[in-house]
């Protein structure tokens, strides 16, 4: 399964032809989305003034309802929680949001499609692709 992160579904909305296409391709029960991506999308819609965030909320809503939500479970926090701890005592901690959405990636066995290699790169065992470096 690919996991979306954020900044992939951001990309994908603003036309970037190094995702679009990619997810296209793509059954939409092949990808995955952490229940932290779409808060954090959600919420950076809602930060903006109706007339604009009504119709992405509404576009945001059609292109993940066929997906797999990926939901924050108890496996998820031990996970997220000992990724915390190990990353921390290293001197290489990651964000707190980017924590909870690499434990979802791992938890389910997925491989994150992230933009964002500079963070996700520390995280051990967690399998990522850029598509904006692909082929």
């Amino acid at each position: 399964m690919l996991v979306l992160d954020s900044n992939t579904i951001s990309y994908y909305f603003r036309g970037d032809p190094a995702v679009v296409p990619q997810i296209q391709a793509l059954r939409p029960a092949e990808l995955g989305v952490p229940a932290i991506v779409e808060y954090e999308l959600r919420y950076g819609l809602q930060r903006l003034p109706p007339e604009t965030s009504a119709p992405r909320l509404a576009a945001l809503e059609q292109l993940l309802r066929p997906m797999q939500m990926l939901p924050f479970d108890s496996e998820c926090a031990a996970i997220a929680a000992r990724l915390r701890a190990d990353l921390q005592a290293s001197g290489t901690p990651i964000g707190p949001h980017d924590t909870l959405i690499a434990a979802t990636a791992l938890r389910h066995q997925g491989t994150l499609v992230t933009r964002n290699m500079r963070e996700f790169a520390r995280v051990p065992g967690l399998q990522w692709v850029n598509w904006h470096e692909a082929g």
